[in-house]
């Protein structure tokens, strides 16, 4: 059964006080920080490279860095982001004609890597050997390319089919996922859950880490009872 995973995405943070943002958030629970990095070519926004990220690394030693890659061109970064601290490199299906020579390259950098599809991106487009090949699948349930967007609940149904297909894969969802649209998630199979406004702007984040995590292991237990 898949664990639950707290990944907070940091664009909802203070990115003045960028290190003590993610130790405010490792100390309330949190596992994994989610590192939106883009480019300015595959999403109209431009938010943070490597050098950042080397900062962050050397400011919050041990820190998970679950680097969520909008870029074109994904396999000109991993070096990059690798020598950075990265601990997870997640790409676009779509920005790419050539999936698996990317993951094997992730993999020989000692990072995890991660396979990202759009919304309007079919869960088909996965294909067996992608997803035995990578380590996590996301499943975006906004558009790329910036904060605060509304949940898009038509994006669930492509969580559920990943699920049934890979029991045992971390499947990760991003976007406008927050207390009030983490049981339609979960219930899908959702075991890692990005969460940026939700998390950064509540007052005890840490009861909001602690909630999403009850609710996504919940739902686990139950997926996990129905299978057996």
């Amino acid at each position: 059964m898949p664990r639950a995973i707290i990944s907070p995405s940091v664009l909802a943070s203070d990115f003045g006080q960028l290190t003590a943002e993610c130790k405010r958030m490792i100390k309330g629970g949190a596992e994994w920080l989610h590192m939106d990095v883009m480019d300015g070519h595959f999403v109209p926004n431009i938010t943070m490279g490597a050098p950042i990220l080397s900062c962050v690394s050397k400011g919050v030693p041990g820190i998970f860095m679950d680097c969520h890659m909008m870029v074109s061109n994904p396999e000109k970064w991993v070096d990059d982001i690798a020598d950075a601290g990265g601990s997870l490199y997640c790409f676009h299906l779509e920005a790419t004609s050539d999936p698996l020579t990317i993951i094997d390259h992730i993999h020989e950098r000692k990072m995890k890597a991660g396979v990202a599809i759009s919304p309007d991106t079919p869960s088909t487009a996965v294909t067996d050997e992608i997803a035995e090949a990578a380590d996590m699948l996301l499943v975006m349930t906004v558009y790329p390319g910036r904060g605060g967007q509304k949940f898009l609940e038509r994006c669930v149904p492509k969580v559920a089919e990943l699920r049934a297909r890979f029991p045992d894969k971390d499947i990760e969802v991003d976007g406008g996922v927050g207390p009030k649209t983490i049981d339609v998630c979960a219930d899908a199979g959702s075991n890692v859950i990005v969460a940026g406004t939700a998390i950064f702007h509540a007052p005890q984040p840490e009861e909001v880490i602690a909630l999403l995590k009850s609710t996504v292991d919940t739902a686990q237990a139950k997926i996990a009872a129905k299978r057996a």
